[in-house]
């Protein structure tokens, strides 16, 4: 085990401990701050926290090591997921979370669904058959919602390819409006528009490619022409990682672009997701795209401000900044940040991990030879 691999179990533990922790004890909605601009986000923030937070876990607590004090501080992470998931969706429970008022519950939701894509085994698998009902029941309950035209479509699909995975009826129609959609909006050069319109910031990472890549690798069988999306997408889909990957200085900053800076390091979600399926593209090592992310991880984690006094995240993207908070921000959003970790999901053996290596903008700022950077052309 490389010291890159506690850190970021250390790390990723520092930041899900205290929603897992107290969602499990059914007092997430008392314990938890709620750093907000608008009152109306306390009907959402809990499902945000604990949905986000766990679509980030989730590789690591389904494939995480066996042996040794890291699978110890797994197996107890996993029990208290699965309580707080227990805890989400009983109707009896004090913190059974809103998933049919208001639009944002069909975003976590699709979280949620997208942590079981991830870990049916740990995260559903393992649940108690009442808890199971309980989950697609609150799951199925937000089809009430109408998507916004944009990267929300995916939301409901995901939420589909989740009760797919666990055997309930699923709607293909809004899997297949969802993913002939985005092919609509795909503008080039592994890059798709949030809706009709291209924006320049992360959504591509945040939601758009990650999401595409989860609900095709489950579902492309079901038809032929979703099969044949499914190469185009994962195409893309590395080259997008490429850039990402160059995005990242020699000192681990990145372009602040866009809205929803306060997920801080959710912006390489798709990075960590290519690395986590070995679908990097041939000119990124493993080791370098590691190295890249810790950089990154630890800019941003260990500014102070970042967590106040009870190790719970604050708005900002390097620190406190509420001002960078958009209206739909609140502080359940923030844990979005955990999907930079889904690598955990890897072996302590696998590339990933081993050895030390220079990312690009680091080794082209020394002076140092890089692969000529290309579009794609489909």
């Amino acid at each position: 085990m490389t010291a890159d691999r506690t850190y970021w179990v250390d790390t990723l533990v520092r930041i899900a401990y205290p929603v897992l922790h107290a969602s499990s004890e059914r007092r997430l909605c008392i314990e938890m701050p709620v750093e907000a601009w608008t009152k109306d986000r306390l009907l959402y923030t809990h499902l945000e926290a604990l949905s986000r937070t766990l679509a980030g876990i989730a590789p690591w607590l389904e494939a995480g090591p066996r042996t040794g004090e890291e699978e110890e501080t797994r197996v107890r992470m996993a029990e208290l997921a699965r309580q707080a998931i227990d805890a989400a969706t009983d109707p009896a429970s004090p913190d059974y979370m809103n998933f049919d008022k208001g639009g944002q519950p069909l975003v976590d939701a699709a979280f949620l669904a997208n942590a079981i894509l991830r870990s049916p085994h740990e995260l559903y698998e393992k649940l108690d058959p009442k808890v199971q009902e309980n989950l697609a029941a609150a799951l199925m309950a937000t089809r009430v919602i109408r998507p916004v035209f944009s990267n929300w479509l995916l939301f409901s699909a995901m939420i589909e390819a989740a009760l797919y995975r666990m055997g309930k009826d699923w709607d293909r129609m809004r899997v297949d409006y969802a993913l002939r959609q985005h092919e609509q909006w795909y503008v080039g050069d592994g890059a798709y528009g949030d809706g009709p319109h291209f924006h320049w910031d992360y959504y591509n990472s945040f939601v758009i490619q990650p999401m595409l890549i989860d609900v095709l690798d489950l579902l492309s069988d079901q038809f032929a022409d979703w099969e044949a999306m499914r190469d185009k997408v994962l195409f893309r889909g590395q080259r997008y990682a490429s850039v990402l990957e160059r995005l990242i200085s020699p000192e681990g900053s990145y372009p602040p672009l866009g809205r929803s800076l306060a997920y801080r390091f959710g912006a390489f979600q798709h990075l960590s997701l290519m690395a986590l399926k070995q679908q990097l593209p041939e000119e990124l090592e493993p080791a370098q795209v590691r190295c890249a992310l810790t950089a990154v991880i630890k800019r941003q984690i260990e500014m102070p401000g970042t967590f106040d006094e009870k190790g719970w995240l604050t708005i900002g993207f390097a620190g406190s900044q509420k001002e960078l908070g958009e209206g739909y921000i609140s502080t359940g959003s923030l844990y979005l940040c955990s999907t930079v970790f889904l690598p955990l999901g890897l072996s302590p053996n696998n590339a990933f991990w081993q050895g030390e290596a220079d990312w690009t903008a680091r080794k082209v700022w020394r002076g140092e030879s890089v692969p000529i950077d290309k579009a794609i052309s489909e």
